[in-house]
């Protein structure tokens, strides 16, 4: 007896110092684990070692960390141990926060479970989902705020997590929320201090003239850097229509969306400009408030969009920026420095706009200077000389010297004519003769290269402005613009050229593009409608396509009037 009792005193001996070796050697992990997650300064790593240093401690063999969103009901971002990624992809979208997870969104506190499909809240599980039983779920605080979720499953052997268990989880929370802490703090100063260069580059930019759509391209590109969108594009209003055009895109997708015409209305560019303030979602690709253009956002999830302007009816335009799906969404935080952003963007087309006004009124000055020096100079020189050649002319005795003389004096005449014509078209005011044509059509093609994306090239000649009536300049507008918006929407070219030529009996418009051509088949009632216009004023519409490919539209009117009978 004496000898079984002194067995199981050992027997007791042996298992308190097992229990306690296991003790410190679970306190010298958990400290190791500790050391590990607070070492990490990159907020996604720190997530990343905080799941996976969870399921050792407790020796589970799954485990997840949830990031609680925004609007503090469900989860923004999800990561997880011991699922490989083909599993991950056959399960689907990862969760929201709905069931058991959603239970300590609720509740923040610790949930221990011995079968998780038998508590009240449990909705089962999506298909290919791996079975699991045993559940700890613990709650991350950073500061006052619950940041996130751990949750365990499936402790190794078949036991239920314990008491200890569940300590050691939330003395790894404790030190995970000043490490998520830290981790904010650093990416916060970090994320400043990239702004404050971007800020500066920008400034330098714009004190320097760079281009307008240079600055624009330098602000979209800085943003998506700083913010880790995979697009960004801006967009600005389309005069005299409620649409906006994608002037700008950088990142992925945005060879098709640059020149997208965009509508005011169900889309969040145009929820933006409406209200002018920021506007953000947690899926650009699934959100059914802004669902108009079908998939032009497959594949990207969160997303913001941010007015280019200071209040809503001075917005110039909207900067759009997504990420992926899965990925975080679009912070407070990061917001604010966002609208400082748009403010440089607003400056920058503002600043644009004062330079184009100011290179305008040069312009005018100039071709006012250009045009009194023509008239007091050149066309009196030229009738001086016509009128010595005519007089010389009764003197020539050769009648064939007399003849090309009296030629001479001819050519005098219509160069006089055309000069005078030129000073006219240079002196031309909106405001008291009316538009030019030629005015006009240089207007028209430049407002264009907002649709496009791209300025067209543009070439005038002969006497637009004095010999095409009014009527026909009417209908040469007309034709010009309906030949650029079936560019714009249809032709998908990365160049337009743009030729008007007067000639002495027509007027002649050619609009040439490297676009995909006129499609066999395809709706052709742009086609009728230019062919119709032509007929109706006795020419014609030829369509062709250059050698490079492309389509060749020549639209052509007599100067003449047509006879009605």
């Amino acid at each position: 007896m004496p000898r079984m009792r002194l067995d199981e005193l050992l027997e007791e001996l042996q298992a308190r110092i097992n229990a306690a070796r296991g003790t410190r050697d679970r306190v010298h992990s958990l400290l190791e684990a500790v050391v590990s997650v607070g070492r990490e300064l990159d907020l996604s790593q720190v997530l990343r070692r905080i799941v996976e240093a969870a399921a050792l401690l407790v020796d589970a063999q799954y485990a997840a960390l949830g990031v609680i969103g925004p609007d503090g009901r469900t989860l923004s971002q999800f990561l997880t141990v011991g699922l490989a990624d083909e599993e991950i992809a056959r399960i689907g979208p990862l969760p929201a926060g709905h069931g058991i997870l959603g239970e300590l969104i609720r509740k923040p506190e610790p949930l221990r479970l011995t079968d998780l499909s038998a508590h009240e809240a449990s909705y089962g599980f999506p298909a290919h989902h791996p079975p699991m039983r045993t559940f700890l779920g613990v709650p991350i605080r950073v500061r006052d705020e619950v940041f996130g979720n751990l949750y365990l499953t499936d402790k190794r052997g078949g036991h239920d997590f314990d008491a200890e268990d569940e300590s050691v989880i939330a003395t790894l929370s404790v030190a995970a929320g000043v490490a998520i802490d830290n981790a904010r703090l650093y990416e916060a100063s970090q994320r400043q201090q990239r702004w404050l260069q971007a800020n500066a580059e920008i400034t330098s930019n714009l004190l320097s003239g760079s281009p307008r759509l240079r600055v624009l391209e330098l602000i979209a590109q800085r943003a998506r850097e700083i913010t880790g969108a995979a697009l960004a594009d801006v967009a600005v209003p389309v005069p005299g229509t409620g649409d906006l055009v994608v002037e700008l895109a950088l990142g992925e997708g945005g060879d098709h969306r640059r020149g997208l015409v965009v509508p005011v209305d169900g889309t969040l560019s145009g929820a933006a400009y409406e209200a002018g303030a920021p506007v953000t979602t947690a899926g650009l690709a699934d959100d059914d408030r802004y669902d108009t253009g079908g998939g032009r956002f497959e594949g990207f999830g969160p997303a913001v969009a941010v007015p280019l302007g200071t209040e809503a009816h001075d917005t110039r335009g909207v900067l759009l920026l997504a990420r992926p799906q899965g990925e975080p969404l679009f912070t407070e935080g990061e917001l604010q420095p966002l609208l400082a952003f748009a403010g440089q963007a607003a400056l920058a087309l503002e600043l644009a706009q004062r330079r184009t006004d100011a290179e305008q009124l040069a312009l005018l000055e100039d071709r006012d200077r250009i045009a009194r020096d023509l008239h007091d100079l050149a066309i009196q020189r030229l009738f001086a000389t016509g009128m010595t050649l005519q007089s010389a002319a009764r003197l020539v005795a050769h009648e064939g010297a007399a003849e090309r003389v009296t030629r001479a004096v001819a050519d005098l005449d219509e160069t006089i004519k055309i000069i005078r014509s030129t000073i006219f078209g240079l002196r031309a005011r909106d405001e008291d003769t009316g538009p030019s044509l030629r005015a006009r059509v240089a207007r028209a093609v430049g407002e264009t290269a907002h649709t496009l994306g791209f300025p067209p090239r543009l070439s005038m000649e002969g006497l637009l402005d004095t010999d095409v009536p009014p009527g026909v300049a009417d209908h040469v507008m007309a034709a010009l613009t309906e030949t650029l918006s079936n560019a714009a929407r249809h032709a998908h070219a990365t160049r337009v050229e743009v030729s008007l030529q007067a000639t002495a009996d027509e007027v002649v418009l050619t609009v040439t593009d490297n676009g995909r051509g006129i499609p066999e088949g395809g709706r052709r009632s742009g086609l009728r409608n230019l062919e119709e216009r032509a007929r109706g004023v006795g020419g014609t519409l030829e369509v062709g396509s250059p050698a490079g490919g492309g389509s060749r539209l020549v639209w052509r009117a007599p100067l003449a009037p047509v006879d009605a009978a």
